[in-house]
Formats: structure tokens, C-alpha cells, sequence
């Protein structure tokens, strides 16, 4: 099926749930919280790029805000 011909069936489906008053609508906080959602993804969320003294240039290194210290913690044990 063609995108176009897709996009017109989805169309009409929309149409029709907003007729019917099923379709969902996005609330103000719903909208946001979606939006700082996929910001987060596309910017690799809490990832930095931080290039320490000494190491190799372009190294991607995840910035130390402590978000993470149980994981790094939980990883470096020595059973």
C-alpha cells in the first residue's frame, strides 16, 4: 500500500473517532511531559559529551550527576 493511500485511511479513521468523541486529546501536561520524552531521546537524554584532561578527543564519557552511581556501583562489585 502506498504512503499516500495509508495516510488517507488514517485520515478518515481520525475523523471519524473525532465525530464519534473518542478520539483522545492531549492535555497541556500530557503534551509536555511527551515532548521532554522525545527531547530526551533525541539528545541522548542525560549523556554529555565531556572530554577529561588526558583522554583520547571525542570520547564520550556520561557526565557524573550521580544519576546513575547505583548502576556504575552495582557493576563494579567483585563477587
Amino acid at each position: 500500500m502506498s504512503a499516500e493511500k495509508q495516510r488517507e485511511i488514517a485520515s478518515k479513521g481520525g475523523r471519524a473517532a473525532h465525530e464519534k468523541g473518542t478520539a483522545h486529546e492531549w492535555t497541556a501536561d500530557e503534551a509536555r511531559n511527551a515532548g521532554r520524552k522525545g527531547g530526551q531521546v533525541s539528545r541522548g537524554g542525560r549523556v554529555r559529551l565531556i572530554i577529561p584532561t588526558g583522554d583520547p578527543v571525542g570520547v564520550a564519557v556520561p557526565a557524573n550527576d550521580g544519576a546513575n552511581a547505583g548502576d556504575r556501583l552495582a557493576a563494579d562489585r567483585v563477587e
